[in-house]
């Protein structure tokens, strides 16, 4: 569950780790007197819970009254990967000298908690662990060992830093980690933490997610506007339309359409569409026994986004039956047409019935079968998997 940015930082704030004053706005003119209260030059931020906002164009720097109203509403007309822009935070613009990450996450294959450092920020950091993974520092704790001033001490001096620099920084470390524990967070960064031409080190970002089964114990967030929040960040328009009907999604960065029988079935499909090459657009599970209409409203939720080339759809029937699946998808088809390739495969309970389904549907009305292939269990799961990836690559393609 993240935490925006604004939010982040009033707990910085809380564990003195130092910030530069900032103002939260939702109007370009808002914007402009929290400018001029700031002073210019200042920068002005989305405030979205997902990355990359600086490459959308939501983050800017204005110099004048004029500039800081013209960044300001159109970082407000922004759509950040499906994130409509609501609130911008206005900041002063920092000289920055120096720019390095510090974080605090959890070692779930170790059960540990991790301290990192990087001599390099304002980097994506996951990219700097790929392709330089020396460079990241790592001090590992078990989960209920503090965090000492000595431990701050060796990660800065491991990160090639001395002097003030190096107080300034341990102690900021020592800070962050701290805020980790007293949140239950499951991830505390500064992505830059920026030393400034005065040589004073800011955190310039923040970027807290807590876990969302602790929030019980954190009455203080409910008092600061912070509730429950989808895992990641804010529900795209895909995630808030299925939470209305009752059926668990979420969007992927894929292409694949995932239209599986259960959440177990749906784990698998995606690690069948990952192993063959291909990408899933999603997660997404029918429940138990889900009825014909909630089938269809599921191939609506797949046919409607425009990142899905093709769909994919598996169904073993073991409560949920393949005659109720084989009706929802032809009331689907009949009600809201197939934009896009789809390749079904239906095996257990019911499955004959559910064939027989798709036949007499198709000799009815084939025009809208054009662009439907179904299977049985003749099929293997395997062959179905490699289809539809092979089907997202010709859309890709254009072959």
């Amino acid at each position: 569950m993240r935490l925006y940015e604004h939010e982040g930082k009033a707990f910085f704030a809380k564990h003195k780790i130092p910030l530069s004053a900032g103002k939260v706005v939702t109007t370009a003119e808002d914007a402009v007197r929290a400018a001029r209260e700031i002073g210019f030059p200042v920068v002005i931020k989305a405030q979205v819970l997902t990355g990359g906002r600086g490459k959308a164009g939501g983050v800017k720097i204005a110099k004048s009254e004029a500039e800081a109203k013209e960044h300001a509403a159109k970082i407000l007309a922004l759509v950040i990967k499906d994130y409509p822009v609501e609130k911008l935070l206005i900041e002063p613009a920092l000289q920055i000298e120096r720019e390095i990450y510090l974080g605090v996450t959890i070692d779930r294959a170790n059960y540990k908690l991790v301290l990192i450092g990087c001599a390099e920020g304002g980097v994506e950091i996951e990219e700097t662990a790929k392709s330089a993974p020396e460079k990241i520092i790592k001090i590992a704790f078990e989960i209920d060992e503090p965090c000492y001033p000595y431990h701050g001490v060796e990660l800065a001096q491991r990160m090639g830093l001395s002097g003030e620099d190096l107080k300034a920084v341990s102690d900021i470390a020592v800070r962050l980690f701290g805020l980790f524990k007293k949140l239950d967070a499951k991830v505390a960064e500064i992505n830059p933490l920026a030393r400034t031409k005065d040589g004073k080190w800011i955190a310039a970002d923040a970027r807290i997610a807590l876990d969302d089964d602790a929030l019980f114990r954190h009455p203080e967030f409910e008092e600061m506007g912070i509730g429950p929040r989808h895992e990641v960040g804010e529900l795209t328009p895909r995630e808030k339309q299925a939470q209305e009907w009752g059926i668990p999604y979420v969007d992927l960065d894929g292409d694949i359409g995932m239209f599986p029988g259960g959440a177990g079935f749906g784990i698998v499909g995606n690690d069948f569409i990952h192993h063959y090459g291909g990408k899933p657009a999603n997660f997404m599970d029918s429940g138990g026994g889900p009825s014909p209409e909630r089938i269809a409203k599921m191939l609506v939720l797949l046919d409607d986004n425009p990142q899905v080339k093709v769909i994919f759809g598996a169904r073993f029937g073991g409560i949920s039956r393949c005659d109720d699946f084989a009706k929802g998808v032809v009331q689907f088809l009949r009600e809201h047409g197939l934009s896009k390739p789809m390749v079904v495969r239906m095996t257990g309970n019911k499955w004959e019935e559910g064939l027989r389904i798709f036949d007499a549907a198709k000799k009815e009305t084939p025009e809208i079968f054009a662009r439907l292939e179904f299977h049985g269990i003749e099929t293997p799961i395997e062959e179905i998997s490699k289809r539809a990836v092979e089907l997202a690559k010709q859309a890709t393609t254009g072959k």
